[in-house]
């Protein structure tokens, strides 16, 4: 484990201790929501407003009763997301103190004793304007519920799904659905390829078919001269003679992945990559591509992989180079983007907050205070029939392209 990740679970450690930051874990486990309270019944704390942050920083598991860490040197990676995301909420905590915003920013650690239900009786979370979450599947319908009952703004900052939720104005997706990103391929696609037959990779599956019914879907709602879709099963264990059929050696192909899966992605990559000199080829994937780092390998040389993100991943700009510099000569490292995402997601709302009070969920889409990412924040009606606002969504996507481990935005 790295000096500074350890310097900054140890800093959280003490922070929880005093009660400054984390929440104390209840004695009661109810599974039920607290009493709902009224907007103008909550009134600012000390003259400032509450934005509470939940993530799962494992401070339990991470540190004995007596304060000694319990891995040694190893760091388990599952400490990872929740960390990364709170050194960039520290950050964005100091810009936000500068600017003098009377803003109270309170850590809660969701994987302390108790339920999600204990975390909701908490002043913590009874007290709070905001809630910003970095939640598991099973927090959303809980922190969601709680948000609609109580009319307080909850952003899902990281599961790229709805948990089912519907008629709730007050949830905010900001790493978008399947859904969303199967619109942004679709029109990258109409934009680009309009005049040719894309050819869709596959395997069977309720997943892949799900995606399939996903851009059906996106292709009837979508204005316009519809996009040529050729799809194609591949066995398990398909090799190169299998993708060559589909290929055209007298021009550059284009091809769609049209699978979540990792190991299919890294199979259709690499068999691809063994076809270049002969069938110039594009491959465009999925979100989930962008975890996979097997890609930046020599096995896949040259290929040209697309794929999307609601994120902006390019760290270019004077403020990303400042937070850049700050690691490397403060921490000795590399910020993820979990510490983009964590400065950018508590800074633009807490501007928001501080900008609207009590009317905040009705500005949730505004776009201002863009920091890295230019976030299209869009209401969702489900049920169009019935014009029902059933959550807010980000629905800006990119299209990156990575080539030899050097990635560009292209879309």
């Amino acid at each position: 484990m790295t000096r500074s990740r350890l310097w900054i679970l140890l800093t959280i450690l003490l922070l929880s201790a005093s009660g400054l930051r984390a929440q104390d874990s209840l004695q009661q486990k109810q599974d039920s929501l607290p009493p709902m309270v009224e907007p103008q019944s909550r009134p600012l704390v000390n003259g400032k407003q509450v934005i509470t942050v939940l993530l799962p920083l494992y401070l339990d598991s991470a540190f004995d009763a007596a304060g000694q860490y319990r891995f040694a040197r190893q760091f388990p990676r599952y400490f990872l997301p929740g960390l990364e995301f709170y050194e960039g909420v520290q950050l964005a905590i100091d810009s936000l103190n500068k600017e003098k915003l009377p803003l109270d920013v309170r850590i809660v650690d969701t994987r302390k004793a108790g339920s999600i239900y204990d975390l909701l009786k908490s002043p913590d979370i009874t007290e709070a304007h905001l809630l910003l979450a970095q939640v598991a599947n099973n927090e959303i319908r809980p922190l969601a519920d709680y948000a609609a009952k109580n009319q307080v703004p909850f952003v899902n900052v990281n599961l790229p799904n709805d948990g089912g939720i519907t008629n709730n104005p007050y949830m905010v997706i900001l790493n978008s659905t399947l859904l969303t990103h199967c619109e942004g391929i679709y029109k990258y696609l109409q934009k680009n390829f309009g005049n040719q037959t894309i050819t869709v990779f596959r395997k069977a599956g309720a997943q892949e078919d799900r995606l399939k019914a996903y851009l059906t879907e996106v292709e009837k709602a979508t204005q316009g001269k519809p996009v040529k879709l050729r799809y194609v099963n591949l066995p398990s264990t398909f090799t190169a003679d299998q993708l060559t059929p589909y290929l055209d050696s007298t021009k550059k192909n284009f091809v769609l992945a049209g699978s979540l899966d990792e190991q299919f992605a890294k199979n259709l990559c690499s068999q691809l990559a063994t076809l270049l000199k002969t069938y110039p080829v594009q491959v465009m994937g999925m979100p989930t591509w962008d975890a996979i780092r097997d890609f930046d390998k020599r096995d896949y040389k040259d290929l040209e992989i697309l794929y999307t993100t609601p994120f902006n991943p390019l760290r270019t700009d004077s403020l990303s180079n400042s937070i850049l510099d700050h690691f490397k000569n403060n921490l000795y490292a590399r910020p993820s983007d979990m510490v983009f995402r964590g400065y950018e997601t508590l800074y633009r709302f807490g501007k928001l907050l501080h900008e609207l009070g009590p009317n905040i969920a009705s500005g949730l889409g505004e776009n201002k205070y863009t920091l890295f990412t230019d976030y299209n924040i869009q209401p969702v009606l489900l049920d169009r029939q019935n014009q029902q606002l059933d959550y807010f969504e980000n629905k800006k996507i990119y299209v990156v392209k990575k080539v030899n481990g050097v990635v560009s935005t292209i879309f």
